[in-house]
């Protein structure tokens, strides 16, 4: 069962953001309530899924957590002969995960891994995800990282990459983060847990610009990078092989 998240009522913030099980039992109230349009990309991933996974090809899910991304493509799938590869290194994101998948019915076979993603090798790719994964990565492994996956996916295949963007200048930065924190009140979080999840967070998850995720993704490999969601500071780029 997964409940709603009042974690930071209690806790003060000073223990560093970890996916943890406390984290696991609340994940998706605390993701849904937390990312502003995150139940809109979810529904927003098979129309990108239908058309880009092909015959006889792997999707990867990396930073499954409990699989929403998951679910989402394994249901949109129509091409044969395809797997689905779920990553999170976290064991109970994982365990959580299973439980999820064997309840939903889809024909698509999918392996759900414990692994680092940094370790994981890609091969035979139509579609890789990384959904609110990137920034939790230490920035000096983001651009390896990224080249594996890019050697790993197949001619015309597509990375969907959803992060948390950082914004210049300051005052863009500031605005969108007003926004943020007051679409986090309106879904029921206080000004206490905002700001002690907020300080939880610091320097486990860091963001970047729109323009340095591009320069990346070119860098990798892919040919052309699209932005194709945004809600508030947060957004997707679809990278195409």
């Amino acid at each position: 069962m997964n409940d709603r998240d009042q974690l930071f009522t209690e806790q003060d913030g000073s223990r560093p953001f970890a996916f943890n099980a406390e984290v696991a039992r609340v994940f998706p109230d605390m993701i849904s309530r937390s990312v502003p349009g995150y139940r809109l990309l979810l529904e927003l991933t098979p129309l990108i899924v239908t058309r880009a996974v092909t015959p006889g090809s792997r999707i990867y899910d990396l930073g499954c957590s409990l699989g929403a991304a998951t679910v989402a493509a394994r249901r949109a799938v129509q091409a044969s002969d395809v797997e689905i590869i779920a990553v999170d290194s976290s064991p109970h994101m994982v365990g959580r995960c299973r439980e999820q998948l064997a309840a939903d019915n889809s024909r698509v076979p999918v392996k759900v891994i414990q692994a680092d993603i940094l370790e994981t090798e890609i091969t035979d790719a139509s579609l890789v995800m990384m959904y609110f994964t990137l920034q939790f990565i230490a920035r000096d492994q983001r651009a390896g990282l990224l080249g594996r996956i890019a050697d790993g996916i197949k001619p015309g295949g597509v990375l969907l990459l959803a992060e948390k963007l950082a914004f210049e200048p300051e005052a863009s930065q500031r605005w969108l983060d007003t926004h943020h924190h007051d679409f986090k009140r309106s879904q029921g979080y206080s000004d206490l847990e905002i700001a002690r999840k907020r300080q939880a967070l610091e320097n486990v998850l860091v963001p970047e610009t729109r323009e340095l995720h591009h320069h990346r993704l070119h860098a990798a490999g892919f040919s052309q990078v699209i932005d194709w969601f945004q809600c508030l500071n947060f957004a997707a780029f679809a990278a195409i092989r």
